[in-house]
């Protein structure tokens, strides 16, 4: 069968430009101006990378990224310890009274309006403190369980697709040959799903990282995330060190990404080599 010759039309080459100009040039400018010597973050006036030393020297804004780092390790690690779960019980566990209820209230903060998700969360801590007496005042242990509650709802539609896709034959066959059903998830589920958990733990950190509506409703005096910090910044006026911080944040994230795209893309092409071969031996 002769195949289709591909026509390299220029219109898509444009709209493929303009489209990633439209998303990436307001990047580049933001990088370029980071470098910028005046303080109007819209004249350029000479280069100097003075603004990253005051922004180094802004302890303020280096306690907001302390806190939202730490903040976003705990809740993405615990995100998926729970996503994971939620996601095995959907998929694996067979029909049971509430089934449906039970996905449904595991993906409601996905689609629920983060104003009133932080307003809710917001009355739950007071009743509990008034009530049970903790929370005393609320802080970064309320930030944490506020980002949780929306980020495993990410993690489990993640990780359910994943497991969708996985041929059970396999784990019935490590069943029937012996293999207790928690051998079974660590040995050869979990591996299965190492990618699908990696990019759900990218995902929950990046938006434990990134809120700010829910955790303006959370938040106390003593816990000021980084978000909180740059939005009332930028009230007053922009700062070139706003430039410098983005431009950190969009290299670190930037080099995390391709480390993780890198070693899954590994691991699956190990894993499809070893298929193969298995396949060859029988």
């Amino acid at each position: 069968m002769t195949p289709i010759p591909q026509i390299k039309s220029p219109w898509r080459t444009l709209s493929l430009l303009l489209g990633f100009g439209f998303l990436y040039a307001p990047i580049l400018i933001l990088i370029v101006y980071s470098f910028n010597e005046s303080r109007l973050v819209t004249v350029w006036s000479g280069f100097s990378v003075k603004w990253y030393y005051e922004l180094f020297q802004d302890k303020l804004m280096m306690d907001g990224v302390v806190l939202s780092l730490s903040i976003g390790v705990m809740t993405a690690t615990m995100a998926v310890v729970v996503g994971t779960l939620a996601a095995f019980v959907l998929t694996r566990v067979g029909k049971f009274t509430g089934e449906t209820g039970f996905a449904f209230l595991i993906t409601a903060p996905m689609v629920m309006p983060e104003v009133i998700t932080g307003l809710a969360l917001l009355l739950l801590f007071v009743s509990m403190s008034d009530m049970l007496g903790w929370p005393s005042q609320r802080g970064a242990m309320t930030i944490w369980i506020a980002h949780v509650t929306f980020t495993a709802a990410y993690v489990t539609v993640i990780i359910r697709s994943r497991l969708n896709e996985l041929d059970q034959s396999v784990e019935e066959a490590a069943q029937d040959l012996g293999a207790t059903p928690l051998k079974v998830f660590f040995l050869i589920t979990l591996p299965s799903i190492a990618p699908a958990i990696a990019a759900g733990w990218l995902l929950a950190f990046t938006l434990s990282v990134d809120d700010l509506v829910i955790t303006s409703f959370v938040s106390g005096p003593n816990a000021t995330t980084l978000p909180m910090v740059v939005f009332s910044s930028v009230r007053l006026g922009v700062s070139p060190k706003i430039n410098a911080l983005a431009t950190l944040i969009i290299l670190v994230v930037s080099t995390a990404t391709f480390i993780a795209w890198w070693m899954m893309a590994r691991n699956e092409q190990r894993r499809r080599n070893e298929i193969a071969m298995a396949a060859k031996a029988s």
